[in-house]
């Protein structure tokens, strides 16, 4: 719920300084704040352990501090939605980088004026009001950070959330498990949230998605030596997410000379940089995901043996949606929400039709494949609506058919008979891909000259592109003014009636314009 006027905000300050008291006293009188004093950040801590709930709250740092930091590690855990605004003293970048880093919403230098500190408490107040408009209030949805929020309205996602649980109270390796896109990357932020390590980086690497020589180099950094020059030393994911976790996706794909090395950092917590003989220490909790079958695997000699076992010591499995299909109500109207505010688009209500189409769906293609429709759904509705969920699998058939009774719903051509299955797949797949594309820009375009009277350039500022751009997708789209019913109305035309613009003065597409025109667009 957004604050009204009549609400007042809590602050919690932690200073022992005079000057800064007395100014948040002065200017929170006249923005309705009400606040309270810790000694020191160790009693701030207490009291929101205490069940305390600030708005805010405002740690001063006092000179030679090694206690705020830790503190702010710590109180992030317990209320990781508290926006916290830290005053320090100059001379020490490497304090505001820190505490910036684990996640202060903003750190002022002394000396602080008053105005100044007025409009960063504002901020971080209206910071924290847009985040509690969203759908996100239920105690059963956690932000796990990077816009990802981990959902247990089921039954069996309560027993996913209670393995994190326990396994965030150590740091041995661990190996989640789970169809693509059903939320293994949320389950391993979950944990590092939850554990010792939440104050320190998180990081991800995909071992599939980069050659053997790249993935060495992301992994394990590397040092570059030319004449002339000093020596160069770019440091891996390994370094950088010291003392954090680093999540190793697809562990299947890394290539087995990179899986010998990354064993070797299990056992010693350190490796060898490529390219030196230099030994470089490996605080890092590892944990690693796979959407295949890894015992097949390590039978296919694709994954080390000795490597499965240490990660698989413990291991969670992370069900897919379909098992879990309570859920839909609430991920759907979040999902909408969140697509909406990000295209600056009105949120869509759910009709009855769609909400039983998507229950009886499989969902094979999982939370990513919802949120894909979501954001269909939220360009086009149910008239337009066009649902290709996987048309070549026959597996997902009874889905499909209980979703074209309550939408109307056109399918892909049949494949001839003889047609390899693979290939129907993946030109299922590669369609409805750029199906969405293709009809997330063509809307969003749409809206945007309809919003501005069909004016293509004040459309290109509103968008964000040049103009040359919208008049190439124009173009491509075969969109024109007439098909805008509110244009058209506007202007006195019927549906098939020409536009207002005058199309000699401003041409569909480059090549219709004059050549001094067109060699200014060029430059």
């Amino acid at each position: 719920m957004t604050r009204t006027a009549a609400e007042i905000s809590s602050l919690l300050v932690v200073s022992s300084d005079s000057v800064v008291l007395r100014s948040i006293s002065s200017i929170g009188a006249s923005n309705s704040w009400e606040f309270e004093t810790a000694f020191n950040a160790w009693d701030a801590m207490e009291r929101v352990q205490g069940g305390a709930t600030p708005d805010l709250l405002l740690l001063d740092l006092p000179k030679e501090d090694s206690d705020g930091l830790h503190i702010l590690r710590w109180l992030r855990r317990l209320r990781p939605t508290l926006p916290i605004i830290l005053i320090g003293h100059p001379g020490d970048p490497r304090k505001q980088e820190e505490s910036l880093r684990m996640g202060a919403r903003e750190y002022l230098v002394r000396p602080v004026e008053d105005r100044q500190l007025e409009l960063v408490i504002q901020r971080s107040l209206s910071v924290a009001d847009e985040a509690a408009e969203t759908d996100i209030s239920s105690d059963d949805v956690e932000a796990v950070g990077n816009d990802n929020y981990f959902v247990v309205c089921s039954s069996v996602m309560r027993r996913v959330r209670a393995q994190a649980a326990l396994l965030a109270e150590g740091s041995v390796p661990v190996l989640i498990l789970g169809e693509s896109g059903c939320g293994k990357e949320t389950t391993a932020r979950l944990i590092h949230k939850l554990s010792i390590r939440s104050g320190f980086g998180f990081a991800k690497v995909n071992c599939g998605a980069l050659p053997e020589d790249l993935l060495e180099r992301e992994l394990f950094g590397f040092e570059r030596v030319s004449a002339g020059s000093p020596t160069r030393i770019k440091p891996g994911k390994l370094e950088l997410c010291a003392r954090g976790t680093l999540l190793l996706e697809e562990i299947t794909e890394m290539p087995l000379a990179l899986q010998l090395n990354l064993l070797q950092v299990l056992k010693s917590k350190r490796f060898v940089r490529p390219g030196t003989s230099t030994f470089v220490d490996a605080d890092v909790r590892i944990m690693a995901s796979s959407g295949v079958r890894v015992q097949r695997a390590v039978s296919d000699k694709r994954l080390r043996e000795d490597l499965y076992h240490h990660l698989s010591a413990y291991t969670i499995h992370v069900p897919p949606l379909r098992d879990r299909k309570e859920e839909l109500p609430f991920l759907s109207r979040h999902f909408m929400h969140r697509l909406a505010k990000h295209y600056g688009l009105i949120p869509r209500e759910f009709s009855p039709a769609i909400n039983e189409a998507w229950q009886t769906h499989s969902w094979p293609g999982n939370l990513q494949e919802l949120e894909h429709s979501i954001k269909r759904y939220l360009m086009v509705g149910d008239k337009e609506l066009t649902f290709d969920m996987n048309a070549s699998d026959p597996k997902h058939a009874d889905s499909r058919r209980g979703f074209a009774n309550s939408q109307s719903v056109s399918q892909p051509p049949a494949q001839p008979s003889d047609a390899p299955a693979g290939a129907a797949e993946s030109k299922s797949l590669r369609s409805l891909v750029q199906s969405v594309k293709s009809e997330a820009e063509r809307n969003a375009i749409a809206v945007a000259l309809q919003k501005t009277g069909w004016n293509r350039k004040a459309a290109a500022r509103l968008l964000n592109v040049s103009y040359r751009t919208v008049l190439y997708k124009i173009e491509q789209y075969q969109m024109h003014a007439s098909d805008s019913p509110s244009f058209s109305r506007a202007n006195g035309r019927r549906s098939g009636g020409a536009g207002i613009h005058d199309e000699r003065k401003e041409p569909t597409s480059l090549g219709d314009q004059p050549m001094h025109n067109r060699r200014r667009e060029q430059l």
